[in-house]
């Protein structure tokens, strides 16, 4: 239920902050910057974090105990921080992972809204706009089978959404290539 929790005392945390206790619980003790650069494998399913929200949200897990900060004291520079999670914040993350329920997908698709709108549209817009999707599409798949290999040894699971990411991708770009079709066979009736 929405600002509850399933288990007395655990808080209710956004998925981004889930996200972030997930990126550290492989193991590794990362700063924020570090936190970014993975977070941006995400892009492809997820989400794309600003730096600004990876540091609210590790602030956030700090005051709930989650995650440890360590600093390094640079001489002249501004102190390294570096993150960890603690054993309370791997019991709140795979409590997450186990029981908290699955989100429905929610599709905020700036192409098909445009499409749905259609009749306001120049058709050989609509037609450009589905073309530079499908040209996103493409590239989208081009760096996920780049990734893909580089993540199969160590992250066996960040590999298998990888390959699902291929799929979908390639899935779209089946639709948007029909979508294209039919929008010709409207033009040309």
């Amino acid at each position: 239920m929405p600002g509850g929790s399933d288990r007395a005392g655990a808080p209710h945390l956004p998925a981004t902050a889930y996200a972030v206790l997930g990126l550290l619980a492989f193991g590794r003790e990362l700063t924020g910057y570090e936190l970014r650069k993975w977070s941006m494998n995400m892009r492809f399913f997820y989400w794309s974090p600003a730096q600004s929200q990876i540091y609210a949200e590790l602030r956030r897990l700090l005051a709930h105990g989650f995650v440890t900060e360590r600093l390094e004291a640079r001489p002249g520079r501004p102190d390294k921080r570096f993150y960890r999670t603690t054993e309370a914040g791997m019991a709140e993350f795979h409590r997450w992972l186990e029981r908290e329920p699955v989100e429905p997908l929610v599709i905020k698709h700036s192409v098909m809204l445009r499409l749905f709108f259609g009749h306001g549209a120049d058709p050989d817009r609509l037609s450009d706009v589905l073309e530079d999707y499908a040209r996103w599409l493409r590239q989208q798949n081009a760096e996920l089978s780049v990734l893909r290999p580089e993540l199969s040894e160590p992250f066996t699971y960040p590999a298998l959404v990888a390959e699902w990411g291929e799929l979908f991708y390639a899935a779209e770009l089946t639709a948007v290539e029909k979508m294209r079709e039919r929008l010709r066979d409207l033009r040309e009736r």
